[in-house]
């Protein structure tokens, strides 16, 4: 069993290389919950070491073995996920009952869809019935860089370890070092499992060190990123050189459109669903563009729903929101809250400075602009935090020209009753994702964006695919096994 500040290399819990010791912080009582240590490019060499060498192997494990493993580790996920829950709360601020039922319960989630589509998956195949001798054969794409998230940590890392580990990947993960503990429960998990000695290592640390050690690593097949747009453009430039695979999941500021013919519960489940995970989602619905006709109804219902929204310790049971995950993030969000003020969005509720009643913690108070137009700051920038705007529209040309002029395309939202323009304005929405009248995307719908929201998917069948490489075969002798 490890300590927080060990890493894990080729089956092993090893201290690193040199100590580098960084404090865990609780983001409702801003005090220290555990220690961890960052590591270096010693220890990312020694990871991708260990990766490298177990990659034979367990590449040709047949698809039989890889379903018992990970069908054993989502057994033992379940039986530890109000555990999980906890730690997540603690280490990101979700309050604990969304946390033990969403946080934690995201992974297993997304091991059981990527598991039904390993179970059928053709790893060969027939290229087509008019060149019998031809095949396709689906490879694992060898070693990968997995870099996960602080917001959603096991949702991420479920996505792209399982999705490998069902490819036949080995890897190396580096979860956010602001949130590292529900990784190290992860990985703890993986190992009692009983998954090969470096097929899956983990290394703590930042970006700088050891995120930009592991993604120009020569030895590292593949990136799979979960985070920032600004870090992943570093990224791709950093793998660049040694032309590996990248697929990022990046930023977003996505649009929700409501028309005036929008069910009577549109504008009130689209403030919710901004605030779920206190507006720490890469895929919330952010701006929400209004019918003129309805703007002012929309606005007093948005109003409302902003006014009565709690704030409160991630530790208490109940609907209301956390802290934001850090000191940085909390100063972050303070300034693009000014910064709208400043250019004249008109504030309804919430504004600078924390919720009354809590001097300690990261609580940012809900926080409503309406009369925004979209060359605003804060119509054009990613908050990352409980701030929703509010934009009046004309026409539906108008709608979709403003839900399209973003550098992002991650997630866009579309509410009305009218079965054709839903579908219609879907077709013109420039986003990888669109969800229409509340209805949440099915398991194993693929996850990814448009723009500068990223490339490639995660989740289901394309996730899978995403860690697979196409060998072209001629010559095949059908008759043979």
């Amino acid at each position: 069993m490890s300590s927080s500040k060990h890493f894990y290399i080729n089956g092993e819990w090893v201290a690193p290389a040199v100590a580098n010791d960084f404090e865990v912080i609780n983001p409702s009582t801003e005090q220290v919950i555990d220690v961890i240590s960052l590591g270096s490019a010693t220890d990312v060499d020694a990871a991708v070491a260990a990766a490298k060498a177990a990659f034979d192997g367990w590449s040709q494990t047949s698809r039989e073995e890889r379903v018992a493993l990970i069908e054993r580790f989502v057994e033992i996920y379940m039986a530890r996920n109000e555990a999980m829950g906890e730690i997540i709360s603690q280490e990101m601020g979700c309050p604990i009952d969304k946390s033990i039922r969403d946080q934690a319960g995201s992974g297993s989630w997304q091991a059981k869809g990527l598991l039904r589509e390993l179970k059928k998956f053709e790893f060969e195949r027939p290229f087509s019935d008019r060149a019998p001798n031809d095949r396709l054969i689906y490879e694992p794409i060898g070693v990968c860089a997995l870099i996960t998230p602080w917001n959603w940590p096991m949702n991420q890392v479920a996505l792209k370890a399982i999705a490998a580990l069902a490819a036949g990947c080995t890897m190396v993960l580096k979860p956010s070092e602001i949130a590292p503990l529900s990784s190290l429960m992860f990985t703890q998990m993986i190992h009692d499992a009983g998954f090969p000695a470096g097929v899956f290592n983990m290394v703590n640390g930042d970006g700088v060190e050891v995120g930009t050690a592991l993604t120009g690593h020569a030895d590292v097949d593949m990136v799979s990123f979960t985070g920032s747009t600004r870090a992943g453009i570093a990224i791709s430039k950093n793998a660049a050189d040694t032309v590996k695979r990248v697929s990022l999941e990046l930023g977003g500021k996505g649009a929700n459109i409501v028309f005036a013919d929008a069910g009577e519960k549109a504008v009130v489940q689209g403030v919710r669903h901004l605030l779920g995970n206190t507006g720490q989602s890469c895929n919330a619905p952010s701006r929400m563009l209004v019918e003129r006709s309805v703007y002012e109804q929309a606005v007093a219902q948005a109003t409302e729903e902003f006014a009565k929204t709690q704030v409160g310790l991630a530790s208490e049971s109940g609907r209301h929101l956390g802290p934001v995950v850090s000191e940085l993030q909390y100063e972050k969000i303070q300034s693009l809250i000014q910064v709208a003020i400043d250019e004249g969005a008109r504030l309804v509720v919430g504004g600078t400075g924390k919720p009354q009643g809590f001097a300690t913690g990261y609580y940012v108070k809900p926080t409503l602009f309406v009369d925004v137009n979209n060359d605003m700051t804060i119509a054009r920038e990613e908050v990352f935090g409980p701030v929703m705007v509010m934009i009046p529209f004309d026409t539906e040309e108008e709608a979709i020209a403003i839900a399209n002029d973003t550098v992002y395309g991650l997630t866009n939202y579309v509410q009305t009753t009218d079965g054709a323009k839903a579908n219609r304005v879907a077709r013109r929405l420039r986003s990888g994702m669109v969800e229409m009248n509340g209805m949440p995307r099915a398991s194993g719908s693929p996850f990814g964006g448009y723009k500068q929201s990223g490339n490639g998917r995660e989740g289901g069948l394309l996730g899978l695919e995403d860690f697979l490489e196409v060998k072209s075969v001629s010559g095949w002798d059908p008759e043979q096994v």
